[in-house]
């Protein structure tokens, strides 16, 4: 049906869920990160023993009363766009559905509900709300420099999994039991712990071959965490800026085109504005 308006039902309601330039889109925006910060802060106070047992009806009300709203808003956004398996697969569509599944597997799964503090995920749209749009174009840098980088990564990740599995071979071949190393397992767990410079402590080595060993391997330790950085910070600086808009689809809902895009980059629909 179209109003006289000349628009229909889908792309009105479009404009107030999806666009925060808009003023119905902004209020309907301030409103929804108010709930989300009231809704984190009850999962927050629940958790504290003695606001529970003074206040856990009152909790638990706010909850359901949080989750219902955020129920309705992702099932309005889900039928305002042309294709809600696009909307429903990006990434703000997969927070909004993890938002509000806590709630119902908490009634499964006891203890699981406290998951419900990813919630706070939702509040990257304060970027898009208040039109920091610099900071929507500085994340999608980011990602399309991880993006870059990731076969890099995992060939790193490989050869550091393949380093940690040696040495702690070796260090379970050096020492014995009583100094902690009962098994290759838990030798490659120290190694682990030891490459990446945590060094909790609970297992050392004791004789003076395997302590030289250690030695050796804290020094590469630092070498190693140097290498992703550098990845990662090649590919930032090949990343190109563009002037990003906050304008969402109205076909699958997604944000994130250049201003003088015409057409979704993701799906190809025409874009309103």
């Amino acid at each position: 049906m179209v109003r006289p308006g000349g628009s229909s039902w889908r792309e009105q309601w479009h404009e107030v869920i999806f666009e925060a330039e808009t003023p119905a889109g902004r209020r309907f925006d301030v409103a929804l990160l108010m709930a989300i910060l009231l809704s984190v802060l009850t999962v927050l106070l629940e958790s504290v023993p003695s606001l529970s047992a003074r206040y856990l009806l009152a909790f638990t009300t706010a909850e359901w009363v949080f989750t219902g709203l955020f129920t309705l808003e992702y099932l309005a956004r889900l039928a305002v766009v042309r294709r809600p398996a696009s909307y429903a697969l990006s990434f703000f569509g997969l927070v909004d559905l993890l938002s509000v599944l806590p709630s119902f597997i908490g009634l499964i799964l006891p203890g699981s509900s406290s998951l419900r503090v990813i919630r706070i995920l939702r509040l990257l749209r304060v970027f898009r709300v208040l039109k920091l749009v610099g900071f929507l174009t500085e994340a999608r840098i980011l990602l399309s420099a991880l993006r870059a980088a990731r076969r890099k990564i995992l060939v790193f990740l490989l050869a550091v999994l393949t380093l940690v599995t040696i040495l702690g071979t070796l260090m379970y071949i050096v020492e014995d039991a009583n100094a902690g190393f009962k098994s290759i397992p838990m030798s490659i767990y120290w190694a682990i712990v030891t490459v990446t410079t945590v060094g909790y402590g609970d297992i050392a080595p004791q004789s003076v071959l395997g302590q030289f060993l250690a030695a050796i391997i804290m020094i590469t330790g630092y070498a190693i965490i140097a290498v992703p950085t550098g990845i990662v910070g090649a590919e930032l600086v090949r990343a190109t800026r563009s002037d990003i808009s906050t304008e969402a689809c109205p076909s699958c809902g997604r944000d994130g085109h250049d201003r003088d895009a015409e057409h979704c980059k993701y799906c190809g629909a025409p874009l309103a504005g």
